[in-house]
């Protein structure tokens, strides 16, 4: 059995990122969370354990 946990890469236009995404059925999965991925490059679901990773360069902040 492997450890590997389930992680997805996503740029910029997917931004602002949710899980589940859209490509994903809504009926069976848990409710829909706002996932801070350009943050720090990467973030993980806390319903499903999935992680998101970022593909490219972090998006700018507006201070």
């Amino acid at each position: 059995m492997s450890d590997e946990k389930k992680y997805i890469e996503v740029s910029a236009e997917a931004l602002p990122l949710f899980c589940p995404m859209p490509n994903q059925s809504l009926w069976n999965s848990h409710p829909r969370v706002a996932i801070p991925v350009e943050k720090t490059g990467t973030a993980a679901c806390p319903y499903c354990g999935t992680l998101y990773k970022f593909k490219g360069e972090l998006p700018k902040g507006h201070h």
